[in-house]
C-alpha cells in the first residue's frame, strides 16, 4: 500500500488517480473541509481516508503494510500569513515523517517547491549541498518552510544520520492541471482565465517594470501535473534513486504565450487588459524561472515533458470544458 498525504489536494489526487488506475492499494491522508475538494477522490477507490490528526495512529496500526509514503501535505498558500502553523505542518510533520520512514525503512517522497528559490538570483539548480542551499532566500513563509526542511535533510545526510532507504524531494515549479478547484486564488492563471476566455472576454496580465522584458514577456516554467505524475510513479518503482530534484519542464514560456494556448483551446481570439503590478509586489516580482532539469535526467528519467500548447489543450479539452475531475 502507498499513503498519499494531501491525497485529496492538486497535485496529490492526481497522483491518487494515476495509483488507483494501476490498482495500486492507496490511502489518503488530508482534510476535506467545506468545498468540493472532495471531488478530486469521488471516482476512486481508497483503502482508507485518514485525519491528519490520526496519522500516527494509522502508522502504528499499518505502518508493516506500506511500501512507501509520498509527502504532498502542506499548507502550500504563499499568502499564509500564520508562520507557526506553516511550520507545524511544512516542516515539523516532514521531520517526523522522515524519521519514521527510515526506522521502518520504507520508502519517502516529498513535495519541495521552486519557491525555495526566491527571485531566482541564484539560478534554479537543484544542487542539493548544505552550501548550495544556504545561498537561497525564498520571498514568503511558504517557501522558507519548505527550504527549511530541505535543508535539514542535507544535513542528515552530511552527518551520516538515519535516513529511508529510498528519499526523494521534488521541487515543483507552476503547476497546472485538472482537480485544482478548490485551491482559490492559488489555482494556476489557466484555471482562473478560463471563464473568461471561454466567453470571449479580455484576460488581465501585469505590465512588465522590467527593461528585458515585454508587457506579457515575464517567463515561468509551466508544468502538465501529468509529467509530474509520471516523474512521482517512476520514483516509486525505482527505489534505488534518491536525491533532491526539480520538477518544471525545463523550458520557460511567456504569460503571452501560456494565455495565447488557453485561447486557442476555447476557440477564441485573445485580447489583453494590462494592469500594473501591484506597488506592493513589485521588487520581488519574478520575471524569469527554469527548472533545470539535468539531475533528474542524469538519474534515468527519460520521459518527455508536455508542451504549454499541449498540456492546456488537454486541460480545456477533457476537464475545463466538461467540468471532470481526474
Amino acid at each position: 500500500m502507498i499513503l498519499v498525504t494531501g491525497g485529496a489536494g492538486f497535485i496529490g489526487s492526481n497522483l491518487v488517480a494515476a495509483l488507483d488506475d494501476a490498482d495500486e492499494r492507496v490511502s489518503v491522508c488530508d482534510r476535506l473541509g467545506h468545498d468540493d475538494k472532495w471531488r478530486n477522490l469521488e471516482a476512486r477507490e481508497l483503502d482508507e481516508l485518514v485525519d491528519p490528526d490520526d496519522l500516527a495512529d494509522f502508522l502504528d496500526r499499518r505502518g508493516d503494510e506500506l511500501r512507501a509514503i509520498v509527502h504532498m501535505g502542506a499548507i502550500s498558500a504563499t499568502t499564509e500569513t500564520d508562520a507557526d502553523l506553516i511550520v507545524d505542518t511544512n516542516y515539523r510533520l516532514s521531520q517526523s515523517l522522515w524519521h519514521w520512514c527510515a526506522l521502518a525503512e520504507v520508502p519517502f517522497i516529498y513535495a519541495s517547491s521552486a519557491a525555495t528559490y526566491g527571485d531566482g538570483s541564484h539560478g534554479f539548480d537543484d544542487d542539493a549541498s548544505p552550501e548550495a542551499l544556504a545561498r537561497l532566500r525564498p520571498l514568503n513563509a511558504y517557501g522558507w518552510s519548505k527550504h527549511l526542511f530541505d535543508r535539514w535533510v542535507a544535513r542528515v545526510l552530511v552527518d551520516g544520520d538515519a535516513r529511508p532507504p529510498q528519499w526523494a524531494g521534488l521541487k515543483f515549479f507552476n503547476v497546472y492541471g485538472p482537480n485544482e478547484h478548490h485551491k482559490a486564488s492559488m489555482r494556476s492563471v489557466v484555471n482562473k482565465a478560463f471563464r473568461g476566455a471561454h466567453a470571449g472576454e479580455p484576460v488581465t496580465l501585469f505590465r512588465s517594470h522590467h527593461p528585458d522584458y515585454e508587457d506579457g514577456g515575464q517567463m515561468r516554467d509551466f508544468v502538465w501535473v501529468g509529467d509530474c505524475v509520471d516523474v512521482m510513479t517512476w520514483l516509486l518503482d525505482r527505489p534505488h534513486v534518491s536525491g533532491l530534484f526539480n520538477l518544471g519542464s525545463g523550458e520557460a514560456r511567456s504569460w503571452l504565450e501560456l494565455m495565447g494556448a488557453l485561447y486557442a483551446a476555447v476557440g477564441q481570439e485573445m485580447r489583453v487588459d494590462w494592469v500594473d503590478t501591484p506597488e506592493e509586489i513589485r521588487e520581488k516580482y519574478q520575471y524569469f524561472t527554469q527548472a533545470e532539469m539535468g539531475k533528474l535526467r542524469e538519474a534515468g528519467y527519460d520521459g518527455t515533458f508536455t508542451s504549454v500548447e499541449d498540456g492546456v489543450g488537454e486541460y480545456v479539452r477533457e476537464y475545463l470544458v466538461p467540468g471532470r475531475y481526474r
